[in-house]
């Protein structure tokens, strides 16, 4: 197996259709199919059955998955080893955030390079997803979760309070809700996966009981977005909700987990000048 086929292999067995595969390796799917084909012959073995839940490995899939992830772990550390001994500050470094720290923290950093090393290139991912920093996914992640992998370099960027917040045009209409009330008559916005969770939510301490929710946003960006159209009540950490044309309800209380947030990056990169430099813009501008 050569590298480029064993790619077609994980691709197809990670996303599960043609389709999907040949997004993910920037080909179309016609190519996916004709060289799983020439694969499948070369080493005279069924690799995948077609199910009408996509692609699903055969045995003999699995036993060849084993060695192509080998050969991509191997490939992958000799790509960071190079480029971790790469003193150049040009070239492309890529960096994942959520959307909201994105906009407020990570573009503005962008421009503070940018002044600096113009031939430094960001590819910025917006997502809740995490982005695999192991598979060369992304160089440098900005994540509210601390990961336990001991191959990665972890930087604590903040710990921010959370706090309730609504418009001005919310409280004028309903005005503050009752402590000790539940939110009773109040309508509320809340983090699509806390609902998931399902473990009786409360917001900055307060249980929801009585309050009905009216939005269930999946990012902190949208919660943001409804509190400033006036639709609810709801949490922020402190630092995204600052500047903003929102008003701080019951300022006294404050959400008992605080919103941490994580910059992550491999080990074999630290020493690559690009993303060094990446990474002290965005320290600073979450130091100031």
């Amino acid at each position: 197996m050569n590298w480029d086929d064993t790619r077609i292999l994980l691709a197809l067995s990670r996303t599960g259709s043609l389709r999907a595969a040949g997004r993910s390796l920037n080909i179309d799917q016609a190519t996916v199919g004709r060289r799983l084909a020439l694969l499948e012959h070369a080493l005279g073995a069924k690799l995948f059955l077609r199910t009408s839940e996509g692609f699903v490995l055969t045995t003999s899939g699995e036993a060849a998955m084993t060695s192509a992830v080998a050969m991509e772990e191997s490939a992958l550390e000799l790509q960071r080893r190079i480029q971790g001994l790469d003193n150049r500050l040009q070239g492309i470094v890529r960096v994942t955030a959520t959307d909201s720290v994105a906009q407020d923290f990570v573009v503005p950093a962008l421009a503070r390079l940018h002044q600096k090393h113009p031939d430094v290139q960001v590819q910025l991912h917006s997502s809740t997803t995490f982005l695999s920093l192991v598979r060369r996914e992304t160089d440098i992640a900005i994540r509210n979760v601390k990961p336990d992998n001991p191959d990665l370099i972890v930087r604590s960027l903040a710990n921010w309070p959370v706090g309730l917040f609504a418009s001005p045009e919310y409280l004028e209409r309903r005005g503050e809700p009752m402590p000790g009330g539940a939110f009773a008559g109040h309508d509320l916005v809340v983090y699509q996966p806390y609902l998931d969770n399902n473990k009786g939510l409360h917001l900055v301490g307060e249980p929801i009981t009585h309050g009905r929710v009216v939005t269930a946003a999946s990012s902190s960006l949208l919660v943001r977005s409804a509190l400033l159209a006036g639709l609810g009540l709801g949490e922020l950490p402190l630092a995204l909700a600052q500047n903003r044309n929102l008003v701080r309800v019951w300022p006294h209380l404050v959400n008992p987990n605080p919103y941490a947030m994580w910059l992550i990056t491999h080990s074999d990169l630290r020493h690559t000048a690009r993303v060094r430099a990446v990474i002290d813009e965005i320290v600073g501008v979450f130091e100031s």
